[in-house]
This record gives C-alpha cells, sequence and structure tokens, in this order.
C-alpha cells in the first residue's frame, strides 16, 4: 500500500508523527511538499523566509535520498494536487502534521471532506486544544497556562529516524525553486542536522547562563533555534526534553533556572499556538475587544524611517537593520522597536506584525502576533498600555558598551559607551570629533520619546 507524507511545517525525519504514521500505514511512502501559491503569494510571506525554506527542504530530500526515497514537488491548490497524486498512485491515505492557522485548518477541512486526511501531534509538545481550565474554556494568561502544562504528563522519548523509507519510482516531481536563493547574510544553516546541532551546542553550556544572557543584545545568549522551530526542522518535543534534561542535569541553582527559563519561553510558544487555535480573530484585530478602536496617528514617513533604521535611536536602529540584513532579530530588541512603532510614533501593531512577518526567517503566525498584541498592550496576557519602553535605557541597560550597536550602525562604530546611546547630545566638536555628523551621518531623532509617551497614553485611555 502506498501513503503520502504530506510535509508542511516538519522538515525532519527524527521525532515526526507524521511520517512515522505514514510508514506505518503503507509499505511505500511518497513525501510529498506543495508549493501552495496562496502562502507563497500572501502579503505576509518575504524572500529570506521563503528561501530558507526552499533550503531546508532541499536539506531533506538529500536525507530522503541517503534513505532511498526523494522528495515529491508539486504546486498549485494543495485540494487539486492531492486528488492528482491520490489518484495516480492508489494512496490510500494521507497524513501530515496539524496546523494550528485559519488558512492551514480551512485548507486541512477541504481536503478531509475529499480525500483520506489524517492529521497527527507535533507542532507542540501537547496539542494546541489539549490545555484547558476546569470549566473546558481555553487559557488566555500565560502563567496559569504554564502551570496547567507543566502538570501534564507527556513522553521524552523521540521517534528515531527511519532507516529506510521506500518511493515509488514513478512518481513525477517538480525541481525546487531556485530563487529566492538564501542570502549569505542569513546566519542560519537550513536543515534537520543544523538545527540538532544548534541544540546540543546550547544544551551543553549556554542554557545554564540563559537566564542571566538572554536579554543581552550584545552576548551570544540565546538558542537562536526559532527559525528551525518555525518548519520543524526540529521537533518541539525535542527542545523541550533537552531543556527537561539539562535541568534535571544542572550543577546549581543558577544553572537550573537557565533550563527553567528557556523551558518557559518554550511554553510561551505553546501558549500563543493555543491562543490562535482557539483564537483565530487575532490576526486581523486585537483580542481585547476594548482595543480595537484605537486611533492610531499611522504617519508613513515614519514607519519608513523605522523600517530603514533611521530612527535616531540607536538600539531601535540597530535591531531594524540586524532584521533587514540578517532576517533575525534577538527577542528583547523585538520587545523594544514594537513598544517603539506603537508608543513613540502611534503606528498600529498590525503594520509592525506585517513588515516582520515579511522579513523575519523565523516569522510564525501565531508568535509574532502574540508578541506584537503583548506588546501592543492588545492581547492576550498583555503588557499594560502604559508600560512604555524608554528605549535610551533599554539600550544602555541590555548593550551596555554599545557593541551590538557598533555592530549594525558603523557611523556610531567610533563613539564611546557613554555616548553611543544618545548620540543627539553630541556637541559640534564632538560631532567632528568622532566623524559622526547629526543629521548627514546619523539622524536626529523622530520623536522625543518625553514627549510622546504623554500623547500615547491618552491614545489607549480615549479607547
Amino acid at each position: 500500500m502506498k501513503t503520502i507524507w504530506w510535509i508542511r511545517r516538519d522538515l525532519r525525519l527524527r521525532d515526526n508523527q507524521a511520517l512515522t504514521a505514514a510508514l506505518n500505514h503503507g509499505d511505500q511512502v511518497i513525501p510529498l511538499f506543495i508549493l501552495d501559491p496562496t502562502l507563497q503569494q500572501s502579503g505576509y510571506v518575504g524572500p529570506q523566509r521563503l528561501a530558507f525554506l526552499y533550503a531546508g527542504l532541499a536539506d531533506l530530500d538529500e536525507a530522503l535520498r541517503q534513505r532511498g526515497s526523494r522528495l515529491i514537488i508539486r504546486a498549485g491548490d494543495p485540494v487539486e494536487q492531492l486528488a492528482r497524486l491520490v489518484a495516480a498512485t492508489d494512496a490510500t491515505a494521507v497524513y501530515a502534521e496539524a496546523d494550528v492557522s485559519p488558512y492551514a485548518r480551512r485548507r486541512d477541512r477541504q481536503v478531509a471532506a475529499q480525500l483520506p486526511l489524517y492529521l497527527t501531534d507535533g507542532l507542540t509538545v501537547l496539542p494546541a486544544g489539549a490545555i484547558l481550565k476546569e470549566n473546558g474554556e481555553p487559557y488566555t494568561v500565560y502563567t496559569p497556562f504554564s502551570r496547567k502544562w507543566k502538570s501534564q504528563p507527556w513522553s521524552r522519548a523521540i521517534l528515531p529516524a527511519p532507516e529506510q523509507i521506500a518511493t515509488p519510482d514513478d512518481v513525477e516531481s517538480l525541481p525546487l525553486p531556485a530563487e529566492p536563493a538564501l542570502p549569505a547574510t542569513v546566519p542560519f544553516v537550513p536543515g534537520e542536522a543544523a538545527a540538532a546541532a544548534l541544540l546540543r551546542r546550547f544544551r551543553d553550556g549556554l542554557i545554564y547562563r540563559y537566564s542571566d544572557d538572554r536579554n543581552r543584545m550584545d552576548l551570544d545568549g540565546t538558542s537562536t533555534l526559532s527559525p528551525y522551530l518555525r518548519f520543524g526542522m526540529l521537533s518541539a518535543q525535542t527542545a523541550a526534553a533537552a531543556a527537561v534534561e539539562a535541568l534535571q542535569a544542572a550543577p546549581h541553582a543558577a544553572a537550573r533556572k537557565g533550563a527553567e527559563t528557556w523551558l518557559n519561553e518554550l511554553i510561551w510558544r505553546e501558549f500563543y499556538q493555543a491562543i490562535l487555535y482557539h483564537f483565530p480573530e487575532v490576526l486581523g484585530a486585537a483580542f481585547r475587544p476594548e482595543m480595537r478602536q484605537l486611533q492610531w496617528v499611522n504617519d508613513e514617513a515614519l514607519f519608513d524611517a523605522w523600517t530603514a533604521g533611521q530612527t535616531g535611536y540607536p538600539v531601535v536602529d540597530a535591531a531594524m537593520r540586524q532584521l533587514a540584513a540578517t532576517g533575525w532579530m534577538h527577542n528583547r530588541a523585538r520587545m523594544i522597536v514594537a513598544s517603539f512603532l506603537t508608543k513613540d510614533l502611534l503606528i498600529d501593531w498590525r503594520w509592525g506584525e506585517r513588515y516582520f512577518m515579511q522579513q523575519l526567517v523565523d516569522g510564525d503566525p501565531a508568535a509574532n502576533n502574540g508578541g506584537w498584541q503583548w506588546t501592543a498592550g492588545t492581547g492576550t496576557d498583555a503588557a499594560p498600555y502604559f508600560r512604555i519602553f524608554n528605549p535610551t535605557l533599554q539600550g544602555q541597560k541590555f548593550d551596555p558598551q554599545g557593541d551590538y550597536i557598533r555592530r549594525w550602525l558603523p557611523e556610531l562604530a567610533s563613539l564611546p559607551a557613554n555616548m553611543i546611546h544618545e548620540p543627539a547630545k553630541m556637541s559640534v566638536a564632538q560631532q567632528r570629533q568622532y566623524d559622526c555628523r547629526l543629521g548627514e551621518d546619523y539622524p536626529a531623532p523622530i520623536v522625543d520619546h518625553h514627549e510622546m509617551r504623554p500623547k500615547a497614553l491618552a491614545l489607549y485611555k480615549v479607547r
């Protein structure tokens, strides 16, 4: 019997429940990826993430070929392409990992209405709809969600990658798209092996300093695994199991705190996937109804300065240029630039959410939306609307010597640590001394943070 393993966000052979189910069902498995024009042409998709996906598919194809199989590529409407492949191969089942986005669930319902589609878990450690209150309602606050999550049993046994996968020789396949190609500036090697190596490196050392270092933009203090989790090159269960393993092996209390903090971050990912599952409307509107009528200013010139990293606030500009160059941004930086956009520039969080999705290699609808709504104060477990980050103080605290800023803003590289966070305060003589002229080499601040804070508070109070 032939079965189809429909690959979507699970570009891996190890710990893949959909692949395992397909192998258990039939003696021949067809690994299929469908180039879906609805997703490829979405205004929320950018070239760097597409390039990372295509490179990851090429890596998966190579891993399959080493096992006697190969990746089958089709393009077009998923319902039509699956129906054609089922008819051409007499496949008796289609297995896929369940997703939570509104489009994915709608697509899967359409497929299931016509074909024998079986969905497995695997996007998250625990199924997105599994963590509920005693009354059956979903959680909308992270802390009680995380307590309930931690109380639930889950197996840390990781499914091995199959040694052999038999695939019919006569199934036609399109070539993988050659463009967009992955830029050399993107610092992530695509594929399952690269993800496993990164996880080992993090688990064996960096995780124990994670609690102390994770907010420092100038340090190598995070796992940088988010792109791999986004495309399932690493399973959520493998990551969580590594966190628990590190927690149990921690040599002292500070190390345990580091491992526990990273596990909590993985649970944040679970939480946001659950929110999108239960409340799909968050992709287009504030979760909190009272926040849906905020009168944003939405100045396009200010938005363009923000996207270009030309706001005159060094930590904001460094972060935005890191994003444009690499397709990634430190999580503390994401909060800083999101707060600046919404509460200093008074621009709708949805503008930033969309721009991030166009740029981020790890752009995930649930996590990206959750992060933006948290910072904007419009979401489920939101920061209070009156919490407004001071970008200068944030830079001084989390990039104290200015090393992060110097890396991404070479025009400020010569400034000493006591000036680099506030170049606008330089005298004319100091501008000449450090060869950095305000308004020429680096912009003056496009807004005054201290003037914008009361305006932001007024905007939110009028809701």
